[in-house]
């Protein structure tokens, strides 16, 4: 099952896998009721894990304080099989080996993306921090 760092509340960052999770807004709960429910099987595989696609950015701007150890769509892939071939199971972060935030991330692919904080932007509410950290696994440079 592949879940996201949105279980934790985001509060202070660098969870890992021992951490309890508190999401914050009904995406993240849902992902939290899905754990649940696999961690329920004998034998199981959670990944948490924030992520991207490799193409330009979609939106014209990115918050300068929201942070996450994100990695590319392609790096996941690779962290994925790399664990399933180690035979790990439970929880699992595949995470970044460095802390960014969402206006760093977006600045790879899009070099012309405009910054913006969390006061500018209206919706749902964010979890503000994404970064996870494993104690079960290595981190991925992000590519």
């Amino acid at each position: 099952y592949v879940s996201t760092a949105c279980v934790f509340d985001g509060h202070s960052g660098m969870y890992n896998e021992d951490d309890i999770p508190y999401p914050e807004n009904f995406y993240a709960l849902t992902k939290l009721l899905g754990e649940r429910e696999i961690s329920k099987l004998n034998d199981f595989l959670i990944i948490r894990t924030n992520f991207v696609s490799k193409k330009p950015w979609p939106y014209p701007a990115a918050f300068t304080d929201r942070f996450g150890t994100y990695l590319f769509a392609s790096n996941v892939a690779i962290g994925i099989k790399e664990v399933i071939e180690n035979n790990l199971s439970g929880f699992v972060h595949i995470v970044g080996d460095k802390k960014l935030s969402m206006y760093e991330l977006a600045k790879i692919t899009t070099p012309n993306v405009l910054p913006m904080t969390i006061e500018e932007y209206q919706g749902p509410s964010l979890t503000m921090d994404m970064s996870l950290d494993s104690k079960r696994w290595k981190k991925y440079e992000l590519e």
